[in-house]
């Protein structure tokens, strides 16, 4: 009867679906919370990090993070083998979603431009080595641990509470990500028409969004629940390209707006 039951369960890579799921919302907070002290450290600020408009996830490395765990299963023989499957899959992953950013929500989420050995300022060298160095510590140390918990849940026979959890913030973040598109696509349309903007697929943004922004309902609702204070606060390292190619950081134009929630020291110049 066991053996009927396992192979009822779908998985990938080995992987049952609903721990993929439990990965992918414990690394999002994860990397949430990675995010918010590399910006402590490195700006001296308390800022947003997040992925979309509302909760602790950073959705980037909860992505990441599940799809590093599910191929880097192939590269498990020992940490050479692992630093070359993170350096691999670390880097596509990257770029892929650097590249997703770009055409569904118009923004530019990293540069690498002024990095060496960059491809189109989405994946550099330097980082791909810490994708490396990033798979051997996520495969040998930290997802132990997370998997260790989760064998703990179900153990305690608290699995389906988990799994009601886990159901609930995935909803949570798709609705969270729509929410977010809609928002950005306003918040956009709003900056070229209001700061006359020279963008790269400017037209893009206007085509479907100034037929939107001109209704006056979903304008109010627009300047009201997605303002320039909080698109800004959420997301303070948003980037676009202007038509010339160069980047345009969002909070050079709003210059009005703190980007950052609280400022607690300020780091030292080089």
């Amino acid at each position: 009867m066991e053996k009927a039951k396992e192979k009822k369960n779908f998985t990938i890579c080995g992987i049952s679906i609903w721990r993929i799921l439990t990965y992918f919302v414990i690394y999002s907070v994860v990397g949430f919370v990675v995010e918010t002290l590399y910006g402590l450290a490195t700006k001296g600020v308390l800022e947003s990090r997040q992925s979309f408009l509302y909760g602790p996830f950073c959705s980037i490395y909860g992505l990441g993070a599940v799809v590093m765990i599910l191929f880097l299963q192939y590269f498990k023989k020992n940490n050479f083998t692992l630093f070359i499957g993170g350096f691999i899959v670390g880097s596509i992953v990257e770029y892929i979603i650097s590249f997703i950013g770009e055409i569904l929500f118009h923004v530019k989420w990293w540069d690498y431009s002024g990095m060496p050995f960059n491809i189109n300022g989405r994946i550099c060298f330097s980082f791909s080595l810490f994708w490396g160095v990033l798979a051997i510590f996520l495969m040998t140390y930290f997802n132990v641990k997370v998997d260790k918990w989760i064998n703990k849940v179900k153990e305690r026979r608290k699995i389906k509470i988990l799994k009601k959890v886990v159901l609930f913030f995935i909803i949570f973040l798709i609705l969270d990500c729509f929410i977010t598109g809609f928002a950005l696509k306003m918040f956009f349309t709003r900056l070229v028409l209001e700061h006359n903007l020279e963008l790269q697929n400017a037209e893009a943004y206007l085509e479907s969004g100034k037929k939107l922004y001109e209704n006056p309902i979903i304008k109010d609702i627009s300047d009201t629940l997605f303002s320039d204070k909080k698109m800004l606060r959420t997301f303070p390292n948003l980037k676009v390209i202007g038509k010339d190619g160069n980047i345009i950081y969002i909070d050079s134009i709003l210059k009005d707006i703190q980007p950052y929630y609280v400022k607690v020291f300020t780091p030292r110049q080089k």
